[in-house]
């Protein structure tokens, strides 16, 4: 089952960092150093992952293209 939590809010910098809050960091096992991808949402916002749970998932579904190929052929 998919959580979703809010973890607080945070302030744009003036060269356009952001902190990720402490309790996120903690929960989503974040460390200084690590990549993070960025991707738009159209012009709603943004989502952040790191490099490495995102290669865990394109692995996942490189190994289930099959699967959800039918799937997607039968929708």
């Amino acid at each position: 089952m998919l959580k979703r939590r809010f973890y607080g809010s945070t302030t744009m910098g003036e060269r356009g960092q952001v902190v990720v809050p402490a309790e996120a960091r903690e929960i989503l096992n974040l460390e200084k150093g690590d990549k993070m991808l960025v991707f738009g949402i159209k012009d709603k916002g943004i989502f952040l992952t790191k490099l490495s749970s995102f290669k865990q998932f394109s692995k996942e579904l490189e190994k289930r293209h099959k699967e959800i190929s039918e799937i997607i052929k039968e929708s």
